[in-house]
């Protein structure tokens, strides 16, 4: 992880100790290309630098895989690719973000999302953003809360939870559990 990284998850770490109401309008902002989103804070559990990701067989291409993460295995998702973006190479400054999204049973899972590069924590009050814009009925913006007008930028604001469709996001939880059951059988 590189000393910016580190820097902005000490302020996430001393902001996650805080009373969640007081974090209600802290959002980590993140890059994508050229341009900049954020996540709500509560949402984000801590930010590695890449680490080997193992390749799932018959996942979309924005799903690389999964991490072994202390012994937790958890399924990585490349934003960019999800967004459609041209996937890049890697650099020092790219990223994994473990982000808890929530499944259609309630159950809390931990998901890698693979970003850019995190830029920094933000305040933003709901003066700042305005609702997602409304496209064709073909145009999905249901993961995007609103538009941040934040320092005289423009910041896409994501509901993690819905980048991947429940349904997704309940397969990936079940392709994490079998990989860490193989894990877990070849150890024995």
């Amino acid at each position: 992880m590189t000393t910016d990284n580190a820097s902005v998850m000490e302020t996430i770490n001393q902001s996650n100790a805080s009373s969640a109401g007081a974090n209600s309008d802290k959002y980590l902002s993140f890059v994508l290309g050229n341009e900049e989103y954020s996540l709500e804070i509560l949402k984000v559990r801590e930010i590695i630098g890449l680490i080997d990701v193992t390749s799932l067989p018959q996942t979309p291409d924005y799903i690389k895989g999964v991490i072994n993460l202390r012994g937790k295995i958890i399924p990585v998702v490349e934003l960019r690719t999800r967004f459609g973006l041209e996937s890049i190479a890697y650099t020092d400054a790219t990223c994994i973000i473990v982000v808890e999204v929530e499944s259609t049973d309630g159950e809390l899972l931990h998901m890698g999302v693979i970003v850019d590069t995190v830029s920094e924590v933000l305040s933003i009050n709901s003066s700042e953003f305005e609702p997602a814009p409304k496209f064709a009925t073909s145009v999905n913006t249901d993961y995007i809360l609103g538009i941040g007008k934040v320092k005289e930028k423009t910041i896409i604001l994501l509901d993690i939870n819905k980048v991947l469709s429940a349904e997704e996001i309940n397969a990936l939880g079940n392709k994490a559990n079998a990989e860490a059951e193989a894990l877990e059988a070849n150890a024995a």
